[in-house]
């Protein structure tokens, strides 16, 4: 204990000598003054404190609670957080490769990926993990598994798993892999000329892994347009970015630049390559998660009027982050930058200048500055980067919402899985009025009550007629509202019963077919994708889009 409270003295010390040295301005003294203080606190409260105190969760809890009044994204990595920050920037981790999710008391495999150890060793979704090592793991978090599961490649984990149905335990001994996460999860063609793919992250390569997966499509056939799909996708590596943007966009043609505090955080960076291609037609699909590098390579296209973005604006996030080791295998991940786009505009939607706090709203629309494209088209900075072309997201009914919260539609495909050998290809499978049946079946004796939004409406006026002594006077009224809307499942299942069917074909679909097959099924009906396909394949209306101010 001792030791660890000297370590953190001498540490603070250092740290105050370093800024003492770098710092020749008139903070210098406040900085000393309050890193002095923090020592004798923390002295103090290891001395006397009525109970004993553990030195590294005391600390930390001090680094996430200063680095918290910044910003979101500047935090402290430390040595036990490395394997995930890793996974982040790489794609990269020791396990068994399988998504994991919390059931009621145990964990449970959400997704075992493709020809990992996992899906070799037959885990399937929906198998719940009762012990590992043989150690219970009831109660046990997310978090807990996921540290439990990972670990050295070529080691092996021990799992006894409950499979649906299966009415016993099963022990499954696993060797851990090296898993890369792809980058690209589905790359295929949607008619017979339009190629899509679908980014999920900028780690390391992934421009790489976009290019293979062009030149492969390009072999097999003519591709005459592209869909490049980052919705969902929050972002990684600013060299993916400007990698990813250089298939479309000529070499040494400005994608991206950064400003900050310091000088040495003032860059432009510009395509270094030779790109692919850069007159093939081309849309971007933006949601409002869509966020960071995906947001430069959106408007790096859409400020050089290089292609079509369609969607729904996206997240906003216009703040470069840097890595710097702090020691003891720890970094600390801070904000050092905002970076522009071509046309000169920052995309940052939210102000933390003067710090940080969940209270903390969106620029308003009316506070954007207006800047040009290329061509001379009008785009805004903050609140992130505007489609051209605007989707509406479809809204879940209440009932659909219930139905995925109590995982209702996920424990439904476990159980068709286990009755179900097998299933068509992505393409052809449909779920049946008869399957459908069977889940409102299956739901029979499940919990899933919601309030729709007509009744919390009419609950709040209750409660205010009540509080304002209105109550009394209005109460017939009020009854006969509360029998008119009142929901009726039965009701609200054959009403939700297109949307609710989608979400369960995309579900089983994964079950036999995995993310790429997941994936491949839902391109039938996303709206985004045939709107990409209506555009790109009108030239005229592509080049009207592209030209208009």
């Amino acid at each position: 204990m001792f030791k660890k409270v000297r370590l953190i003295f001498f540490a603070v010390l250092i740290a105050s000598t370093i800024l003492s040295t770098a710092f020749v301005k008139s903070n210098l003294f406040e900085i000393t003054k309050n890193l002095e203080v923090f020592v004798n606190v923390f002295r103090e409260l290891n001395a006397y404190y009525v109970d004993d105190i553990d030195p590294d969760k005391f600390v930390r809890s001090g680094i996430d609670a200063m680095l918290g009044s910044l910003d979101p994204y500047t935090s402290f990595i430390s040595e036990e957080d490395m394997a995930g920050y890793k996974m982040q920037t790489t794609g990269k981790y020791g396990g068994v490769g399988a998504l994991i999710r919390k059931g009621d008391d145990y964990v449970i495999i959400a997704e075992p990926y493709e020809g990992f150890p996992a899906h070799d060793a037959d885990l399937r979704a929906g198998d719940k993990i009762i012990k590992i090592e043989g150690k219970s793991v009831k109660g046990k978090t997310t978090d807990d598994i996921s540290k439990l599961l990972k670990g050295t490649p070529g080691t092996n984990v021990k799992m006894s798993i409950e499979r649906y149905g299966a009415g016993k335990t099963m022990e499954k001994t696993i060797k851990r892999e090296e898993i890369k996460i792809n980058s690209v999860p589905y790359a295929g063609m949607v008619n017979n000329k339009t190629a899509y793919f679908r980014l999920n992250t900028f780690t390391e390569n992934c421009s790489e892994e976009l290019i293979n997966a062009l030149d492969k499509l390009k072999e097999n056939g003519k591709v005459e347009s592209v869909i490049l799909d980052l919705r969902g996708n929050p972002g990684g590596l600013l060299n993916e970015a400007i990698n990813v943007a250089n298939i479309f966009i000529p070499k040494k043609e400005l994608v991206v630049s950064t400003k900050g505090r310091k000088q040495e955080s003032d860059k432009d960076y510009k395509t270094s390559k030779e790109p692919i291609d850069t007159d093939i037609p081309l849309a971007v699909l933006i949601d409002r998660g869509s966020a960071s590098a995906s947001e430069i390579v959106a408007g790096v296209v859409q400020d050089l009027d290089r292609g079509v973005v369609i969607g729904q604006r996206s997240y906003g996030k216009g703040l470069v982050q840097t890595t710097k080791n702090i020691g003891y295998n720890s970094k600390v991940k801070l904000t050092t930058a905002k970076y522009y786009l071509p046309s000169g505009r920052c995309i940052q939607s939210i102000d933390y200048s003067g710090g940080y706090n969940d209270n903390l709203g969106k620029i308003p629309d009316s506070l954007r500055t207006a800047f040009k494209t290329k061509k001379g088209r009008t785009v805004y900075d903050a609140g992130g980067v505007d489609p051209d072309i605007d989707s509406e997201t479809e809204l879940f009914g209440n009932i659909t919402r219930s139905l995925l919260m109590k995982q209702l539609i996920f424990d439904y495909a476990t159980e068709y899985r286990e009755k179900n050998a097998s299933i068509p290809t992505p393409d052809k499978f449909e779920l049946t009025d008869a399957d459908y049946a069977d889940f409102v079946k299956f739901l029979g004796s499940k919990d899933y009550d919601y309030v729709t939004e007509s009744e919390q409406l009419l609950k709040d006026l209750k409660e205010s007629a009540e509080k304002d002594k209105y109550y009394d006077a209005i109460k017939g009224e009020i009854d006969e509202l509360e029998a008119k809307i009142k929901h009726d499942k039965q009701k609200d299942l054959d009403k939700f019963k297109t949307q609710i069917k989608q979400l369960l074909e995309y579900e089983i679909v994964l079950r036999y077919h995995f993310q790429k097959g997941e994936i491949q099924e839902t391109l039938e009906d996303d709206p985004d994708v045939k709107e990409a396909l209506r555009i790109i394949e009108n030239t005229a209306e592509y080049n009207k889009i592209l030209s208009r101010k």
